[in-house]
């Protein structure tokens, strides 16, 4: 795929007139066309091109993300259109690659960098936690940094071990960091350009197995609502910590977010079938949380299941059970009860299906949420 946003001849000398007026050109096209079929790697791709259109100060590096356009394809193109000083391969070093992002934020930069795969990051978690999460506090406020760790994470690929763990509860756990996990293909494009925009730095967790579901959607449309002049740099931040009702119902609330969505809103679907209405909150933003939207849902039904690949013990699930409880206990017809993977090493790609939560499993959590009472 190609991105939908040239730069100027400003910002990227390495580009040909030619090239730049045939992006602009379907640039132009796509927009025109209105809603289509979307990709979450599509989207997510347009977001990065937008956002390095809209601001010189945005830049892309990490590893294998320039002319291969990195292993699931989300920065194709984009050393193309904007140059190797824009977008460009590192060494295979994963702790540099932060650490020379956080410098660069230091010195006005915008840097959005690539781990690659989720358990990949582990060799930088010392610069993330000491330095990436710390510094703006550190400073009293005089050092910002404005930085997006991408992290494509989960299951669902039948891959190995080292390339689908769930590790959002060690940067949720880390005080400083923002994470973000999108769940629909508009929440990618919107959700990635709020996280270029951001003064703080963002963990942006993209769950993998949905690189390739596609929505209708129209990214012109995102993409003007994003950039409209209002308060703050953009009028479109919409996201930010605000959960979405992904799927309205009375009987119990599914709380999800990122991978476990889908599976939420299919037993949703299911559930149906049986006579029972679930409602779906599709999280979106883990740090910072939103509070407001999940317990009016919970009071409103009373029962709640938390889904979630990642292991359930000390885990996001087991922080959203708690916020929950602390704040709708009085309202509550039943414990709440939590659908995780299990408290194993991620397992061989032929045994992920009994490893990932599953419709059977969370009807099965559903229909233990005491009804008789």
């Amino acid at each position: 795929m190609s991105p939908t946003i040239t730069t100027s001849s400003e910002a990227n000398g390495n580009v040909s007139a030619a090239t730049a007026r045939a992006a602009a050109s379907a640039a132009a096209s796509a927009e025109a066309a209105g809603p289509q079929p979307v990709t979450m790697a599509k989207a997510l791709n347009t977001a990065l091109a937008d956002a390095m259109h809209a601001d010189s100060s945005v830049l892309v590096f990490g590893e294998d993300v320039g002319m291969l356009g990195g292993v699931f394809r989300i920065t194709d193109g984009l050393t193309a259109t904007f140059g190797e000083q824009r977008c460009f391969d590192t060494p295979l070093a994963e702790s540099g690659i932060v650490g020379m992002a956080v410098g660069m934020a230091i010195n006005g930069m915008r840097p959005v960098i690539e781990m690659q795969f989720d358990a990949f990051a582990y060799p930088a978690f010392e610069q993330i936690v000491s330095h990436v999460a710390k510094m703006h506090n550190r400073t009293r406020g005089a050092v910002k940094l404005p930085m997006v760790i991408r992290i494509p994470y989960g299951g669902g690929i039948g891959g190995v071990e080292h390339h689908c763990d769930s590790s959002e509860s060690y940067y949720a756990h880390t005080a400083g960091l923002k994470v973000y996990t999108p769940a629909t293909v508009a929440d990618g494009y919107r959700m990635l350009r709020e996280a270029i925009d951001s003064d703080d730095p963002v963990v942006f967790m993209e769950p993998k197995k949905m690189y390739w579901t596609k929505d209708q959607v129209d990214l012109g449309e995102l993409r003007r609502l994003h950039e409209l002049p209002g308060e703050g740099t953009t009028a479109g931040r919409t996201t930010e910590g605000r959960a979405a009702v992904a799927r309205p119902g009375t009987d119990a609330t599914l709380i999800a977010y990122g991978p476990s969505v889908p599976t939420a809103l299919a037993a949703a679907e299911a559930a149906a079938l049986e006579g029972r209405s679930l409602e779906v909150i599709d999280v979106r933003t883990i740090v910072p949380f939103d509070d407001a939207t999940v317990c009016e849902s919970v009071r409103k039904t009373g029962r709640a299941v938390v889904i979630a690949e990642a292991h359930g013990f000390a885990s996001v699930s087991s922080e959203i059970v708690a916020r929950v409880q602390e704040r709708c206990f009085h309202y509550l017809a039943a414990p709440i009860r939590r659908v995780t993977g299990f408290d194993v090493p991620y397992p061989a790609p032929k045994l992920e299906k009994y490893y990932l939560p599953g419709v059977d499993r969370i009807l099965d959590a559903v229909d233990d949420l005491q009804w008789e009472n």
